[in-house]
């Protein structure tokens, strides 16, 4: 496994507040060869009545082989605040998007989001663990794992969060194909 606190992209920031678009600008320049297979596209919304406040975020499609460079420049960027992990399955893969916040780069009045948008091919299930660098995503890398199926390789708790301790851990509820509870409808009689 990469160890993600050696990860750097050599870039250094020395001014807070640069907003949005540098900090996409700056992570395409951290990518150097690699930003061709990187999309980022910026969304804009607001948020407030009396004080609104510009939310901008950074969706980052990226593939699978390059993840953990993406975490690492944007980790180089700004300290990530981690907020979830959400996903869905599409058909030969799972889509993961880790949702993050970055802080000191956003312009007075602005909050700026990322999301990291992976697809993992499913005669693959695994990611990098990112509980080395962000100890609490541990939750949502669990949760993750047992909806999933996907092993996030140095996660050091595997433990089930949500479902019952007997679970038949071959059964992963969120996935569409033979693994889901499509296939199983007589669990979810059980556990109702």
């Amino acid at each position: 496994m990469t160890n993600l606190l050696h990860i750097n992209a050599s870039i250094t920031f020395k001014k807070s507040g640069l907003g949005a678009e540098v900090v996409a600008e700056n992570l395409k320049n951290a990518l150097l060869d690699d930003a061709k297979d990187v999309d980022i596209e910026i969304s804009q919304r607001t948020d407030g009545f009396e004080a609104p406040i510009t939310c901008k975020n950074l969706w980052i499609k990226t593939p699978y082989n390059l993840f953990l460079k993406i975490i690492g420049a944007l980790y180089d960027i700004d300290v990530l605040s981690f907020h979830v992990i959400s996903g869905f399955d599409d058909g030969h893969a799972v889509t993961l998007r880790y949702h993050f916040s970055l802080f000191s780069h956003a312009k007075r009045g602005e909050r700026i989001g990322a999301s990291v948008i992976v697809r993992v091919p499913k005669s693959n299930l695994t990611m990098p663990s990112l509980f080395s660098l962000i100890p609490g995503i541990e939750y949502s890398e669990r949760e993750t794992r047992e909806m999933y199926g996907i092993e996030f390789d140095g996660l050091p708790n595997k433990a089930l969060v949500f479902l019952p301790e007997q679970w038949d851990e071959e059964i992963k509820p969120w996935r569409d194909d033979e693994a889901g509870l499509s296939q199983n409808p007589d669990i979810v009689r059980r556990l109702s």
